[in-house]
């Protein structure tokens, strides 16, 4: 009878194997990309080449290519954290990082600032960029306070899942009403609502950074909570767990970092809820591991697909949420058939 434990105990040490293969992979990866898409550009590898000697090659790979590929890595890096956070708390596979209205709320603070300023996120002053990527995160994290709010507190899941849908609802048909009475704002939204991150700078770089190092340290630290929950709330609260605070621990680490690489990018797709599926599908480790795997996954998945962006259509791009989506939802149907064909769930 006491043979199940000895399998056990191999079956672990296979899945950190894995694990630790696939974090070693993603990073490399990244590397390789990061290289990549320093030279991937209208002028191709030219830039690179002529940037020793060249001050104006020098300052398209260092102010412009640079700073989007690192800010392509890290939105998805933030995506992948939030998506992973989210699919543990609501125990649905299915869930994704704009789960709590804040993608519907960032876009509403978009439309306000580009109403009120009368400019596009893709204008040189600074001030009105700061106004936009702003105005995007305040309505990203009002957006959540108001789910909170509605579903009174963290306590109930199915109640908070249910208030995000309703909260993205309002404040997206609230978005549409800016956009009725602001007519002049309309394309520089759909470049929004599509995703790019075209115009990402150094400072938009470190903002993200220090976002990711703030919802990874707390995802990390509350993982257990993740962990717990797989078994069941009864269970969970049976472990001594203290659910309330650190549900709301992991609610603040996923708007935070969802409302920061929305705010940066625009409403970027499929890209928080494909990168845990990919990571379970190669390891299933607990949720300290599969959170920071899920980060690597989804870093590496939208800066190779903003790198294809800037390639398949080269001198002109396709923005990237276009493609995320087309490719992310291939991979989803392509899941959900074989595992129907299996007789799994999702």
């Amino acid at each position: 009878m006491p043979l199940p434990a000895p399998s056990a105990a191999p079956a672990s040490a296979c899945a950190t194997h894995r694990a630790g293969w696939l974090a070693g992979g993603l990073l490399a990866a990244s590397a390789l990309l990061m290289l990549l898409g320093a030279s991937v550009g209208s002028t191709g590898f030219d830039s690179v080449l002529r940037m020793a000697h060249d001050p104006v090659a020098l300052q398209i790979v260092w102010d412009i290519r640079l700073p989007r590929t690192a800010g392509a890595w890290l939105a998805g890096a933030l995506l992948g954290l939030a998506g992973a956070v989210a699919q543990g708390l609501f125990r649905n596979p299915l869930a994704d990082p704009y789960l709590l209205g804040s993608a519907s709320g960032a876009a509403l603070g978009g439309a306000l600032a580009m109403a009120f300023f009368g400019v596009s996120p893709t204008a040189a002053q600074w001030l009105a960029r700061v106004g936009v990527t702003g105005m995007a995160f305040l309505g990203a994290t009002g957006a959540v306070l108001l789910t909170l709010a509605l579903a009174r507190g963290v306590q109930h899941t199915l109640r908070l899942l249910l208030a995000g849908v309703i909260v993205g609802v309002v404040l997206g048909a609230a978005r549409d009403l800016v956009e009725l009475a602001s007519p002049d704002i309309l394309q520089a939204m759909q470049a929004f609502t599509l995703g790019s991150t075209s115009f990402v700078g150094w400072v938009a770089c470190v903002l993200m950074a220090a976002a990711w190092a703030l919802s990874a340290g707390a995802a990390w630290t509350l993982a257990r909570a993740l962990d717990g929950l797989t078994l069941g709330e009864a269970t969970a609260a049976s472990l001594g767990l203290p659910l309330g605070p650190m549900r709301a621990g992991l609610v603040a680490a996923m708007a935070l970092a969802t409302g920061t690489a929305v705010a940066q990018t625009g409403l970027i797709a499929f890209v928080g809820l494909a990168a845990p599926h990919l990571v379970r599908s190669i390891a299933r480790v607990t949720h300290q591991r599969h959170v920071l795997l899920s980060s690597l996954m989804g870093a590496t998945l939208l800066l190779a697909a903003d790198i294809l962006a800037r390639w398949v259509l080269a001198p002109q791009e396709l923005p990237v949420g276009v493609l995320t989506a087309a490719l992310g939802g291939s991979y989803l149907l392509w899941l959900m058939h074989r595992r129907s064909v299996q007789g799994g769930a999702l």
